[in-house]
């Protein structure tokens, strides 16, 4: 394994020496690295790959909140909670979608909403 290290330390040394680390892009910048200390161990490889597909934790918070209201309002026997229900419930989906809308998903599209489906079917059962 020192072989291999020792290869590459030369070929690294050899690319600075030939300017090959000129110009490259965002150099200069700071680098941009994200606190996971809060995050378990065991749990951030996932959480970084999540990251790295889009996902968003306020996406999913507000995803379970639409979907507890949606409970509630089906459960709901009384016409005026199930009105404030409905309010909240289209609050919710107007600031879902715009969440959505932010990473240019089209949340009105057939094969979304049936993906959409069959995500949660598979994730509530």
């Amino acid at each position: 394994m020192d072989l291999f290290w020792r290869i590459a330390e030369e070929k690294i040394q050899k690319a600075y020496q030939d300017g090959e680390f000129r110009n490259l892009k965002g150099m200069g910048k700071p680098l941009n690295l994200k606190d996971d200390s809060g995050i378990p161990e065991d749990l951030r490889m996932a959480y970084h790959i999540l990251e790295n597909a889009g996902f968003s934790p306020d996406e999913a918070e507000l995803k379970k909140e639409i979907m507890t209201t949606q409970d509630l309002m089906k459960n709901c026997l009384n016409d005026e909670e199930r009105k404030q229900f409905e309010q909240a419930l289209s609050k919710k989906l107007l600031q879902y979608n715009s969440l959505l809308a932010k990473k240019r998903i089209r949340t009105n599209s057939s094969v979304f909403k049936n993906y959409q489906r069959k995500l949660e079917d598979r994730l509530l059962k």
